[in-house]
Order: structure tokens, then sequence, then C-alpha cells
């Protein structure tokens, strides 16, 4: 076998996990959010930068804010899905460098005093880890419906600040009735892999 992962956890993490776009109303708990965070913030990133940031949207009046910023068709499902989260990169990341880099302090400095630098390594690395997030929504067994059909400038005013931009929302929760889609085609392997 060439995957040392149990067949059952990679059913549970990709070949049967799907994305949800109705949930139960099942509630999502914050001992599930922490044992989420604290599977997958151990994913790598470039100098362990760690720059994603999450924003749980758990009361009525900030879930009503947030729901007017969505796209037309991701209203409903963020209307009632049990948890919803913003996934925003923190521009400001290099700060905590020195704490999180410690063999070489001198790279928030070094590579990440200028904004535009930050805010590209802060887009990848924080759009590498919101995918880490997702899986590990699912290892919690529960579906996440990422989506970033919404209105970017209105989220990072209503909710974030100017060192926080917006990578998507996420849905949170037990699938509902008629949860997904048909599932979509995927590209095979030669379609996809070179060797040079």
């Amino acid at each position: 076998m060439s995957l040392v992962l149990d067949p059952a956890a990679q059913d549970l993490l990709f070949r049967e996990a799907r994305t949800a776009n109705t949930f139960s109303d099942e509630p999502v708990t914050e001992e599930q959010v922490r044992a989420i965070y604290d599977l997958v913030k151990y994913g790598p990133t470039a100098f362990n930068q760690s720059p994603l940031r999450i924003t749980l949207v758990r009361s009525p009046e900030a879930r009503e804010r947030l729901v007017g910023l969505m796209a037309e068709g991701n209203r409903p499902k963020t209307a009632t899905a049990p948890l919803v989260a913003i996934l925003s990169a923190d521009n400001e990341f290099h700060e905590e460098l020195p704490a999180l880099f410690p063999h070489f302090p001198q790279a928030k400095d070094a590579f990440f005093a200028e904004r535009p630098v930050r805010e590209q390594a802060a887009l990848v690395n924080g759009t590498l880890q919101a995918g880490y997030f997702l899986i590990g929504v699912r290892a919690a067994g529960l579906a996440a419906g990422p989506m970033t059909g919404f209105d970017f400038a209105g989220v990072q005013k209503e909710f974030l600040d100017d060192d926080h931009t917006p990578l998507m929302v996420v849905n949170i929760g037990k699938p509902g009735e008629n949860p997904w889609f048909p599932r979509s085609p995927r590209l095979a392997h030669d379609e996809v892999i070179t060797t040079v």
C-alpha cells in the first residue's frame, strides 16, 4: 500500500467527505473548534508564519450582518449552518516570528519588513492553513462549506480590520437533508503531474 493512513481515515478526510449545502441543527461546540485548531496548527507554513486567523460568528446579530454580505446563493446556508467561521490572513504575522521561528528571530526584519511582502506571504500561507482547517473540520466528523462568494471589503470592514484580509467564509456542522450536489469530476494524475 502506498499510503500509510488508514483507508477509513482517507475516506473521512477525502474520498467520502463532501462540501455541505445544508446542515442539521446539531451545534458545533467550542470543544470541537478547539480540537480542530489544536490539530491543524501543526500544518507547515513558510518560516512557521501561521498567519491564519479565525473569527467565529456565533451571535444572531453577527450572523445577520454576515448573511447580508454573502452572495445571494450563499445566504440561506450561511443563515442556517450551526457555525460560521471567517478565515482571514493576518498581514502583521511577522510580529509573532521571534516566538514562532526562534532559531532565526531576525526573519521578522530580514524578510518581512515591507508590507507588500507580508501581504503576499500572508495570503499564500493563510490560504494553505485554511486548507488544513477544512481537513480538520472533516477530521472532527463535521462537514465544511467553504465559500468565496461574498463582499470581501464589506466583511473586512464589518468583522476585521485593515491588518486582516478575508480569505473565505466556512459553514460548519453535521450535514442536513439533501446536503450535497452529485460529486464533481476530478482531474486525473496524468492531467496534473509532470516529471522533468
